[in-house]
């Protein structure tokens, strides 16, 4: 049975794909059936619970596809979990004593949505699963559907999230750009902390749009102007162990040579290190509304920049976060096909009223479907044995660690 209403939500951080996939949304949904109502919540699970939403309309209908040419999400984002009661009640966003999903149920019921698009990570689509027990444990006839966000590209079992292509690209050019710092002084050490709880496929695939970047001859050694200063000379990952001791041996002979050592970091590798640490000093551990560790209060890149500083002996350390300029960009042609197509899959989806979250499913030979709420799972760890990462490491010279445990 067709959706007579839907609505759309986009939550979590940005990504490359939001602006994107809710245009898609709308003007594939107005192709096929365009008496099926849109409404677009602001400000993610936030904007459901308070019911603030955005009716598409006829002229919204009409220049959709502007959408597809931005980043960012127009109608907003937020951090909410709709099951951690004690945080939305701080928030304002319920009252004591009421519970979250079934005032979230009960504002989709108010508004007359058949089918919800949830747009966003595993947070967004964990928080969509739970919603979607809980709508069909108490017999409410709503469909949810996801859609994966994630630049980290870190989602169990799906292949490619959204907008991860074009954030590794665009991660490539800001350090393009940054490493012309090199030559501010002598000894530098510059580091591109990649943002993201589990980048490591990110920092990887970022790394190697990189060094194309860099691959072509227009360069003058006899000025000092070295494809080598440019280069990439280390690139540290969470699920690659990291012999400190023999790692900053090998980058001060790099730095003794070239007067400069650059090198590529996950924002979340080495966090448990660090917490262990901060908790053993008696220091508070800031955490998310989801109970992750708030890494930007942390700082692992600043963290390991000193440690590297101090061993090799750098004179100047720079450290550079590319995740909000990469982040919030618009999507790449590659990632537009991709983002075309699983918004054509969700929206045949919707009419038959099936619910999951929308991607190529690795345990079923990469069948582009919706996959089950119950199978989607975050911090899917990068596979460090990829042809692709140990031709990258061959290229810089880096010896390939042993695999690191991401268990935990």
């Amino acid at each position: 049975m067709k959706p007579k209403k839907v609505a759309i939500l986009t939550a979590g951080g940005l990504a490359p794909c939001l602006n994107s996939a809710i245009g898609m949304l709308i003007e594939r949904y107005t192709e096929i059936d365009p008496s099926i109502e849109i409404i677009c919540y602001r400000g993610g699970y936030k904007g459901l619970l308070l019911g603030d939403a955005i009716v598409v309309d006829d002229m919204i209908r009409q220049d959709a596809a502007v959408l597809t040419r931005h980043g960012g999400s127009a109608i907003g984002n937020s951090r909410v979990k709709l099951t951690n009661v004690k945080d939305c009640v701080k928030r304002g966003l319920v009252q004591d004593g009421e519970d979250p999903q079934k005032k979230a149920a009960d504002q989709l019921v108010k508004d007359g949505v058949d089918v919800l698009h949830t747009i966003g990570g595993d947070d967004t689509n964990t928080a969509a699963a739970d919603l979607a027990k809980f709508l069909k444990e108490n017999d409410y006839e709503l469909t949810v559907i996801g859609l994966p966000k994630t630049i980290d590209n870190d989602v169990f079992p799906i292949r490619q999230s959204l907008g991860a292509w074009t954030a590794a690209e665009q991660g490539a050019e800001f350090f393009l750009n940054a490493v012309g710092e090199h030559n501010a002084n002598p000894r530098m050490l510059i580091v591109h902390e990649v943002m993201g709880r589990h980048c490591g496929w990110l920092t990887a695939f970022t790394a190697v749009e990189y060094m194309d970047l860099i691959d072509h001859d227009d360069y003058l050694p006899e000025m000092g102007l070295t494809k080598e200063r440019y280069s990439i000379h280390g690139i540290y990952v969470p699920e690659m162990a990291i012999d400190l001791e023999a790692e900053s041996k090998r980058l001060k002979e790099i730095l003794d040579e070239h007067d400069n050592v650059n090198i590529f970091i996950s924002e979340g590798a080495g966090v448990d290190d660090i917490v262990r640490e901060m908790e053993a000093a008696g220091k508070d551990v800031p955490r998310d509304a989801f109970g992750h560790v708030k890494l930007d209060a942390v700082n692992p890149g600043k963290y390991f920049a000193e440690e590297i500083a101090k061993k090799i002996g750098a004179e100047k350390v720079l450290v550079q976060k590319s995740g909000y300029y990469s982040r919030a960009s618009a999507p790449n042609a590659e990632d537009l096909r991709l983002i075309k197509s699983c918004v054509d899959m969700a929206v045949e989806c919707a009419m038959k009223r099936e619910g999951g979250v929308i991607g190529h499913d690795e345990d079923q030979d990469n069948v582009l479907r919706a996959i089950e709420f119950d199978r989607i799972k975050g911090g899917k760890p990068f596979d460090i044995d990829t042809e692709w990462f140990e031709d990258l490491l061959d290229e810089i010279g880096q010896p390939k660690g042993a695999k690191a445990d991401t268990s935990h």
